[in-house]
């Protein structure tokens, strides 16, 4: 079976890495598409995935998608939610460490959008969400943003930056977004 070619718009590197291992096993071939551009301000990453994949796709003339990520605390009210990216910029994880230092409970989850937006078209979006807790400290040198404190529930007590990229995969909030995608863009690449 021929690959199909799935345009990914992201600035980010790894997360790219991260994607494209993820659609290693579809007949897809995913490019990268270094234009994402600004972000709205919004509570839901499924808005901001949305907004962002059709921005792209109109200036592009291009079908793209567009994933989007939040950690969400249940300790300080699910802070940083959509605004993750920029919490890991300005305070990082010692920043989120020293706010949950006397938290009761560590619980959390990470919510990815998956968008996808051909021109001219409302954009399609898939949701994956991993639950699980914030680590003590920070542990693991694999992954990128979160993942040295973030333990999944449903793993070994690891964070996601001290497993392979493929055992994050197997449990990852990105993954069952991405593979939601995957399974859907097949079948209409097929229309």
């Amino acid at each position: 079976m021929r690959k199909q070619i799935v345009y990914f718009a992201t600035g980010n590197k790894e997360k790219f890495r991260e994607v494209k291992e993820i659609l290693r096993d579809f007949p897809l071939t995913v490019e990268q598409v270094d234009v994402k551009g600004r972000e709205i301000q919004s509570d839901s990453v499924e808005e901001i995935a949305e907004e962002s994949a059709a921005k792209v796709a109109s200036s592009m003339n291009l079908p793209v998608f567009v994933e989007d990520t939040g950690l969400f605390i249940h300790h300080l009210e699910g802070f940083p939610g959509p605004y993750a990216a920029y919490v890991h910029r300005t305070i990082g994880l010692q920043g989120i460490l020293a706010l949950m230092k006397d938290a009761p409970g560590r619980e959390a989850y990470f919510r990815s959008a998956v968008a996808f937006a051909s021109p001219g078209r409302r954009a399609v979006t898939f949701v994956g969400e991993v639950s699980g807790k914030i680590a003590t400290s920070a542990r693991g040198s694999g992954g990128f943003g979160y993942d040295p404190i973030f333990e999944p529930f449903g793993g070994d007590g690891r964070t996601f930056a001290e497993m392979t990229i493929h055992e994050k995969n197997r449990l990852s909030h990105r993954a069952l977004a991405v593979k939601k995608f995957a399974e859907w863009y097949i079948s209409w690449c097929r229309g």
